[in-house]
């Protein structure tokens, strides 16, 4: 497979063989059958081309590598330690590359599943504003210190 998927378009057994043989002596027979299982097995479709196929990957290589991820997390009694045993093996180059990762599908998240979220903080400072100004003296929010704008968090990021 990996060699279908880095030629990236489909490709005859021919080209595959002649590019292992660059690496170590394979027959061709050895090729054509490899190809004929992956395709039995449904990883490769095949077009006929004269008397000979050619080859193309079904899916990407890293959509079969996410297939086998959520497989083996799956397959976990306790799924929850499983990700923290994974994260822990991750180089931080990985863990680099999953929170970019988190980071679009949680931009790529459908509108019903934001509006279930709670609303940030800026957008509920003007009500909060208004509602201290209106309130008695004495009544302003519990928590906030003395001097604190209205809406101000008590962290001081308000606004």
């Amino acid at each position: 497979m990996t060699r279908v998927w880095e030629w990236n378009r489909p490709v005859t057994v021919r080209e595959v063989l002649e590019d292992l043989q660059k690496e170590r002596s394979i027959a061709y027979t050895t090729v054509m059958t490899v190809l004929d299982n992956l395709h039995q097995k449904g990883w490769v479709r095949r077009e006929a081309e004269g008397r000979a196929y050619r080859y193309e990957a079904v899916s990407t290589r890293a959509a079969y590598a996410a297939a086998l991820m959520n497989e083996a997390w799956s397959a976990s009694d306790n799924p929850a330690a499983a990700l923290v045993a994974f994260f822990g093996m991750m180089s931080p180059e990985q863990r680099h590359a999953l929170r970019d990762a988190v980071r679009m599908v949680q931009v790529d998240e459908p509108a019903e599943d934001a509006e279930q979220q709670a609303p940030e903080p800026e957008e509920a400072a003007p009500a909060e504003v208004d509602e201290a100004q209106a309130a008695p003296e004495g009544a302003a929010e519990a928590g906030s210190a003395e001097g604190d704008e209205p809406g101000a968090s008590a962290t001081g990021n308000g606004r």
